[in-house]
């Protein structure tokens, strides 16, 4: 699908870093406290000029919308938001074509289409996974060819040092579960780091997900993480002619 018309230097700006968003506050004037929309006073009586003092009104937002909303990937394979990013796995389904986010191909703008789905309606005409491609979020390539063999990674860059000791040979064919040590959980691109607050970082790193899939164990705190941002952006998506899948009051 097309972009929408909107000024790509702004929404760079907007989304100057896809993973650190909350440093839009200070870019956008916002005071921490949610997004405002500034309602000029009425006129007083029997004059014609208005009060000049603003009267600004906070908007509250309502993500739920955003989870249940159905997605469209880049293989035209449709589901809803929740049962894409919960279990927090990258999912593959042998039978359909490989494109995010069913599997994922290196070069796949992974975190644009993410972040398009999670802040924008996709029944909305001109708006879909490709929306912010043009900014854009993810790098337009590598910085090194990607190999052509399994697991397709480009040479790491300078002289790092080579794994030695237990672990260095690990094979995920063979090995059991119980030789190696998860650090860091990194399912779906973007939300262990974008959508799980840093008081929630170690429980959902220690975590499976299989805690994830049993009553929706995060999704509260997916809510909570994206409404923060709905609260910082959301005015401002808004003001760009996007239209964003939190529902407002």
């Amino acid at each position: 699908m097309r972009a929408p018309s909107f000024s790509l230097r702004r929404a760079a700006m907007i989304f100057a870093t896809p993973l650190a968003l909350t440093a839009l506050l200070a870019a956008c004037g916002d005071s921490g406290s949610g997004s405002q929309v500034v309602v000029p006073a009425p006129l007083p009586s029997g004059t014609g000029t208005a009060t000049p003092t603003p009267t600004p009104t906070a908007v509250s937002y309502n993500v739920d919308n955003c989870f249940t909303q159905t997605v469209q990937g880049q293989t035209g394979v449709t589901a809803t938001l929740q049962s894409q990013i919960i279990p927090d796995t990258l999912k593959l389904d042998i039978t359909r074509s490989t494109r995010f986010p069913n599997g994922r191909h290196p070069a796949d703008p992974v975190v644009d289409i993410l972040l398009a789905e999670l802040f924008l309606d996709m029944t909305v005409t001109g708006q879909g996974p490709n929306t912010f491609a043009n900014i854009p979020l993810n790098p337009p390539t590598n910085d090194k060819p990607f190999s052509l063999t399994f697991p397709f990674l480009a040479t790491p860059n300078g002289s790092p040092a080579v794994a030695s000791g237990t672990g260095s040979g690990f094979n995920f064919r063979t090995d059991a579960d119980s030789a190696y040590v998860s650090v860091d959980r990194m399912g779906n691109p973007a939300i262990a780091t974008a959508l799980v607050g840093s008081s929630t970082k170690n429980s959902y790193n220690d975590a499976t997900p299989a805690d994830d899939a049993t009553n929706n164990k995060y999704l509260a705190e997916y809510k909570n993480e994206l409404h923060k941002f709905f609260d910082l952006i959301g005015d401002d998506l808004t003001n760009l002619g996007l239209k964003i899948c939190a529902r407002t009051s």
